[in-house]
């Protein structure tokens, strides 16, 4: 397996394990804490997104001419 293959397998773990965990031992403290950080890592995703898209749209741009 390849270095970066090793990379994505991991992320994909991480992330089904955020998903998975049982949020019943968590306080509401916890909780919002929670929520608040993903939603700034959904912001952040946004931005990526946003930024991908921009930087498409000028190579798009740019060949098209």
């Amino acid at each position: 397996m390849e270095p970066d293959e090793n990379v994505n397998h991991v992320r994909g773990n991480l992330l089904a394990m955020v998903l998975a965990e049982d949020l019943d031992p968590l306080s509401v403290d916890e909780l919002t804490k929670r929520i608040a950080a993903l939603e700034r890592e959904i912001e952040r995703c946004r931005a990526r997104i946003e930024r991908a898209n921009s930087h498409r749209a000028s190579a798009d741009a740019l060949f098209r001419s």
